[in-house]
């Protein structure tokens, strides 16, 4: 026997265990640590005995068997009275066979991944049962809403370049916009690991994850009915401005890989004050519980829509800023966009940046642009909503980052 066969019947034998020793502590089982090696090795037997002799139909007869089995221990249980538990440890069972199999036939790494994958969600059972009782109406329709978006509408987009300037793909706007709802799920997710109660530098990292222009909104409504909370407030609208930063080297990795080196040094450096003035601002605030506002849903189509067409729009503005007015008609295209949203000008200069249309320091200086453009509306919203004492604090705590970002802009190579 050679040596792959061996590791295969070794990896077989070690899943049988490994999944054999979780079925050992439950109650209503099929078999337990010495079964599933058995039904393993017996998969791996029937894949190698009909490799050999060149009988195709013994690795499916093998399962029929295996499915007779089960059945009739089955209708033993039924007989003697025994409840019905679920269908999962009969599952479990015909899968380790075919992972036997698999581990003669297919890949080794491809068939440990899923025993050890079967042994752990074997394991987590009752928790995910749980959490799936557990999980209010709203958090199942973010899930759905995101499995709408991901797994239905983006495999059956055009993958292919339309309209001028050769720079609208469907498929790719709507896989950046996947991109963004699954940051915002990820920050709606810890929002709700956290609860409502939470710290401030919590609140705005949070906050900042999901949307800082929505939680700059938030926190400014509250500046105007509580007393005592401004310096928290604008804390808070500081932490979550900072925390848009995260999103952006995430966009920027995942759309443009290569230009990283030359996107990343200026903004890090911006990330850099924007810390430092959040950790100065956070010794002297006051430290209290933030209870934070309910989140909104991130996966709502309808907003998905609006920021793929506005993802769209800044593509088309950037190239034809391009083409007529040279870089500063790309600046000005990322001013108006600041005001609105930071994500969609990021990607669409990291993006333009990743296919050489646009240089790299002219796609970090738009970023940055746009960033003094949101930090500018943050702070004129907060104060509308908030009150003069609170836009004097963002003024005050605004004001090393907004002096640095224009440094950069004017004096970075």
């Amino acid at each position: 026997m050679d040596s792959e066969s061996v590791i295969a019947f070794a990896i077989a034998l070690g899943l049988g265990l490994l999944i054999g020793l979780q079925q050992e502590r439950t109650k209503d089982r099929l078999g337990g640590i010495r079964t599933y090696p058995l039904i393993g090795i017996f998969g791996a037997l029937a894949a190698r005995i009909g490799a050999l002799n060149d009988i195709p139909w013994l690795v499916p007869t093998g399962l029929l068997c295996m499915t007779t089995l089960i059945v009739l221990g089955n209708l033993e249980r039924i007989r003697g009275e025994q409840e019905s538990s679920g269908i999962t440890t009969e599952v479990s069972a015909l899968l380790m066979y075919l992972l036997g199999a698999f581990l003669i036939l297919g890949d080794l790494s491809v068939a440990v991944v899923l025993g050890g994958t079967t042994a752990v969600l074997l394991h987590l059972k009752p928790s995910m049962h749980r959490f799936a009782h557990k999980l209010p109406e709203q958090d199942l329709h973010a899930i759905m809403q995101f499995a709408l978006i991901s797994m239905i509408i983006l495999p059956v987009l055009p993958n292919r370049t339309f309209g001028p300037y050769d720079v609208l793909n469907p498929f790719k706007i709507w896989l950046l916009v996947v991109l963004i709802v699954g940051i915002g799920l990820g920050g709606y997710g810890a929002y709700k690991l956290v609860g409502a109660r939470a710290g401030t530098l919590l609140s705005g990292l949070i906050g900042g994850l999901i949307s800082s222009t929505a939680t700059t909104v938030s926190y400014a409504r509250r500046a105007k009915t509580e007393k005592g909370v401004v310096n928290m407030v604008a804390l808070v609208i500081l932490i979550a401005s900072t925390s848009m930063f995260i999103r952006m080297f995430v966009e920027i990795a995942v759309v443009s890989p290569h230009m990283m080196s030359r996107l990343l040094p200026p903004l890090v450096f911006l990330l850099a004050v924007n810390v430092t003035t959040c950790s100065v601002a956070y010794r002297f605030a006051e430290h209290r519980n933030s209870e934070m506002p309910e989140q909104s849903n991130p996966a709502e189509l309808v907003p998905a829509l609006l920021f793929a067409a506005l993802f769209a729009v800044i593509l088309l503005a950037i190239a034809a800023a391009r083409d007529y007015f040279g870089d500063r008609g790309i600046y000005v295209v990322a001013l108006i966009s600041g005001f609105t949203d930071v994500d969609a000008i990021t990607l669409s200069s990291a993006n333009l940046a990743e296919r050489g249309t646009l240089s790299p320091s002219t796609a970090w200086r738009a970023m940055v642009i746009a960033l003094l453009a949101n930090l500018a509306l943050k702070a004129a919203a907060a104060g509308v909503l908030g009150g003069q004492l609170l836009f004097r604090r963002l003024l005050l705590l605004f004001a090393a980052p907004f002096v640095s970002g224009l440094a950069v802009i004017l004096l970075w190579p």
